[in-house]
């Protein structure tokens, strides 16, 4: 009976220290640290990969290992990528990795020691890892399979290897031409000369003539539209009278311009022209309605109007030119806006030369 007991008591126990045991140990592997190694074997010259893993509570302070060109001597570090963190267990927990490419240009079997990280500055060790580094074999026996070094191969020129020389010193000659132009422009401060071509203007009847001519031979304009037919009429005819007698027909009433020309004892003349004016005042302000006959009449009269009025040109009167020449003085503005453009267009070579040259050193050299 006291045996039984005593053997429940011990067993009791026994259970009480698994359990502090299972519930004691994720309290202490709280932080792990884990090193793998991609390759174990290498050639001299290739590279592998050494990952370093570590888990850790996302509350505490990580310092990961300060290696810069070396593990240890003999293996090389060719890159450090930048740590990886992953948050895990709703952000309680931290799981950082960090890549270290390495390579070895010496055969030999070595020795990676444990990777040390400190985790609020206590210090945490992975396990060791080992890289064995092979030599390249060499056949010594058969010589005659190795080959010298090739001589330098001459690479074809393509068009895609020029063609922006080629465009770019075309732009280039076409800034130096107009350079060249703008340059003598400013050198040469002379007068601008410009020669403007001006057309002989006819005698005041003949042109008064010609504008009667061009309503006669609308024949729509006397037909549907009689009040602009008597409208353009009677312009041409104060137009007429105003480079012929010298008075501004053009703003004087009908009534008006026959009592001027009658003082200035052009009576013979007016009493025809007297009706046309009154028949076109009749068609413009009481919307008359003149017949085909009545039109071809007036302007019948409006044409004998101009001949007995007119004045013959002097036929020794000396001709007006056909063109006038204007000479102009080059302005400060002028003058600073060709040497901005000289400035720009220097620059611009400059720049287009640098071009040719970098694009020259890349091809050839």
């Amino acid at each position: 009976m006291m045996k039984s007991k005593f053997i429940n008591i011990i067993g009791l126990k026994l259970w009480a220290c698994l359990w502090m045991l299972w519930i004691w140990t994720p309290l202490q592997a709280q932080v792990t640290v884990d090193a793998t190694i991609d390759s174990l074997q290498l050639l001299i010259g290739e590279q592998t990969k050494i990952k370093l893993e570590v888990s850790l509570d996302a509350n505490k302070k990580l310092q990961l290992p300060l290696l810069t060109d070396t593990i240890v001597q003999g293996v090389e570090i060719l890159d450090i990528a930048k740590p990886d963190t992953q948050l895990l267990n709703d952000g309680k927990r931290m799981l950082i990795k960090e890549e270290y490419t390495i390579t070895s240009f010496d055969s030999a079997l070595y020795y990676i020691p444990p990777f040390e990280v400190l985790v609020n500055d206590e210090a945490y060790r992975s396990k060791a890892l080992a890289l064995k580094v092979y030599s390249i074999p060499v056949d010594t026996l058969h010589p005659d399979q190795f080959f010298g070094p090739k001589d330098i191969r001459k690479v074809p020129l393509q068009w895609s290897d020029i063609k922006w020389i080629v465009y770019l010193t075309l732009i280039l000659c076409a800034l130096g031409a107009l350079g060249y132009y703008l340059f003598v422009r400013y050198k040469d401060n002379k007068p601008i000369i410009r020669r403007i071509h001006v057309e002989p203007k006819l005698p005041a009847h003949e042109q008064a003539l010609k504008d009667i001519e061009t309503i006669k031979a609308d024949k729509t304009l006397q037909m549907h539209n009689p009040k602009e037919y008597y409208t353009k009429l009677t312009e041409v005819l104060r137009t007429y009278m105003k480079e012929r007698f010298g008075f501004n027909a053009m703003e004087m009433t009908s009534s008006e311009i026959i009592d001027h020309l009658m003082e200035i004892k052009e009576q013979k003349a007016l009493t025809d022209l007297k009706s046309l004016f009154e028949t076109a005042d009749l068609v413009k302000f009481a919307k008359l309605s003149p017949l085909m006959n009545e039109n071809d009449y007036n302007l019948v009269n409006a044409v004998a109007f101009i001949n007995e009025t007119k004045i013959e040109p002097d036929p020794n009167a000396k001709p007006e030119p056909t063109e006038i020449t204007v000479v102009e003085k080059r302005s400060p503005k002028a003058r600073m806006a060709l040497l901005v453009s000289l400035i720009v267009i220097a620059i611009a070579a400059v720049i287009i030369v640098g071009l040719i040259i970098r694009i020259i050193s890349d091809v050839w050299f």
